[in-house]
């Protein structure tokens, strides 16, 4: 999935067959947990161990979980001393919210209005202080 282009925006142009990859690593509880978390982590991310609580599973178990998420390009991991620090692939995370809704109104805005009403009000624009 890493490998597909990026728009000027930088979300990651997603295909029908990068959807429903993401979409089959996304299927399985604990996998959709991981990127929740991490979701919710931020763009720092978290330690393996941390992570690991925060989910309720075993450290073994996390890295085969992380190594599908991966694999499906939706989860990043970077070394930070002596950890390593996995995140959420934003970009692709946003590519697949944005191949989901791509036709989504189909001249009928009021169809995607509870969807763009949900991630306005988790990602209010942020405001430029030089015009403040």
């Amino acid at each position: 999935m890493t490998d597909a282009p990026q728009g000027i925006d930088g979300v990651l142009a997603i295909d029908e067959a990068r959807a429903v990859a993401a979409f089959a690593a996304l299927g399985q509880e604990n996998r959709l947990r991981i990127v929740r978390v991490l979701v919710t982590a931020g763009p720092d991310g978290m330690a393996a161990g941390r992570l690991a609580g925060a989910v309720g599973v075993s450290g073994t178990n996390l890295s085969f979980h992380l190594k599908e998420l991966s694999h499906a390009g939706l989860v990043r991991s970077r070394r930070a001393g002596r950890s390593i620090l996995y995140s959420a692939a934003y970009p692709a995370l946003s590519g697949l919210i944005q191949f989901l809704m791509r036709d989504c109104c189909q001249g009928r805005p009021e169809v995607c209005a509870p969807a763009v009403a949900a991630l306005a009000a988790c990602c209010p624009p942020t405001r430029d202080p030089s015009h403040a």
